[in-house]
Order: C-alpha cells, then sequence, then structure tokens
C-alpha cells in the first residue's frame, strides 16, 4: 500500500490546570477531513474515513497507543525515540475529524511544547497507508486505508516538500502480521529474489540483489 500524507494548518494550543496544580498542554483542531478534494488532489469519502476512524479509536486511541511524532517521520512506523504527544480525541463535525491530543513529557514533547508556548505556527499531519483510485480526475482513497497516526507536529504543514512527496509517499509498504510491523515492498522483493538464488548463481556474480537487500535491512532497522 501506499504511504498517504496529508497536512492542515490550524492548530490551537491549550492548557489544562489539575486540581494538583499541574498543568497539562494539548494541541486541538482539525486532524482529518473527508468528503472534499484536499490539497494533494486527494477525496477521502466519509463512509471509509469514519469506518477508519471508529477502528484507530477502538484499538488505538483508548489503549493509549496512539502517539504522533514532532516533525516528518520517514515511514509508517511510529518511532518512540520522537513521539512528542499522544491523542486522546477524534470527533466527527460535518466532514471534518476535530482531534485532541497531549504533549507529552519526552525530548520531543518539550521541544513542541516550548515551541507553541513561544508563538510558534505549527500543525498537523496525518499517515496513512492505502491504495487510490482516479476518478473523474481526483485520486480517491479506497477501502484498504489505514490510519497510522491521526497527527504528527509540523512546522510546514502548507509546503509538502519534495522529499514527502516523492519519497515517501513512493514507496509501496506491506504488513507483518508476525512483528505488527510495516517495511518497504522493495525489501520484501529483495528477500523473495534472494531465496530463489542458487550458490553457483551468485557464484557468478549476481551480488547486486543482495547489496540491495542488506541496504534495505539497513534502511528498515532505522525506520523501526
Amino acid at each position: 500500500m501506499k504511504l498517504i500524507i496529508e497536512q492542515i494548518e490550524e492548530l490551537e494550543f491549550i492548557t489544562e490546570a489539575k486540581e494538583t496544580g499541574e498543568k497539562d498542554h494539548y494541541i486541538h483542531g482539525v486532524f482529518l477531513q473527508a468528503n472534499k478534494k484536499n490539497k494533494n488532489g486527494r477525496v477521502y469519502p466519509m463512509n471509509i474515513m469514519e469506518q477508519e476512524v471508529k477502528r484507530y479509536m477502538n484499538e488505538i486511541v483508548k489503549n493509549n497507543r496512539a502517539f504522533g511524532e514532532l516533525g516528518h517521520p520517514a515511514g509508517p512506523q511510529i518511532n518512540l525515540d520522537r513521539v512528542s504527544h499522544m491523542i486522546t480525541e477524534l470527533k466527527r463535525d460535518g466532514d471534518n475529524f476535530i482531534g485532541k491530543a497531549k504533549l507529552t513529557d519526552t525530548p520531543m514533547g518539550n521541544i513542541a511544547k516550548g515551541l507553541l508556548k513561544s508563538g510558534a505556527n505549527l500543525g498537523v499531519s496525518s499517515r496513512g497507508l492505502g491504495s487510490l483510485k482516479e476518478r473523474d480526475g481526483i485520486m480517491e482513497v479506497q477501502d484498504d486505508f489505514h490510519l497510522a497516526t491521526a497527527a504528527d507536529i509540523v512546522a510546514d504543514p502548507s509546503a509538502p516538500n519534495a522529499f514527502v512527496k516523492g519519497i515517501m509517499e513512493g514507496a509501496e509498504w506491506v504488513y507483518d502480521a508476525s512483528s505488527d510491523s510495516w517495511y518497504q515492498e522493495k525489501l520484501h522483493e529483495s528477500r523473495k529474489q534472494m531465496k530463489r538464488m542458487r550458490m553457483d548463481e551468485m557464484e557468478q556474480g549476481k551480488f547486486g540483489i543482495y547489496e540491495s537487500f542488506i541496504k534495505s535491512l539497513s534502511a528498515k532497522s532505522k525506520l523501526i
């Protein structure tokens, strides 16, 4: 499946006081949108988005596993060393899903907190995987859509760069149920080719696949 990234510009910073006198800090705003063509030329049908948000809420949010990162990660996996917040709410409001996320007491969470306290203009970026189908000149997200995170915190929500478009969204991703993780299709194909190779073929100089395989493993280890 393709990695699909959407970005939304407006983000509200909220501080809530607890009975102990301590304060919790949150981000709040539109995290997801459906039924409208976005800046990337894609449309998420409401029935597909609503169904996936329901799964995400029941399986991820309610189990306190709905993490988001600060900045653009390189794939669909959640990198725990870059977690800055935890999504606590997602509520439908018309064609939008309004989200709320608590900033965590982690290095990235404290950086995000400091930026927001200083008046930085930040936005959110959702990450999902799925297939696309063109209809009347618009790319429509299909019913295999899987939400990886409802919101990462980003500094450039209005200008997704070439790295995001060409590298992150250009790769095919495959889910490995045994390890509960996603990896790039290139790695999967390299493994299959390696299994089919005979030792005499390797001796004849066909080490290109092996080299590619090792590079893919290295890339995968950086994502997880």
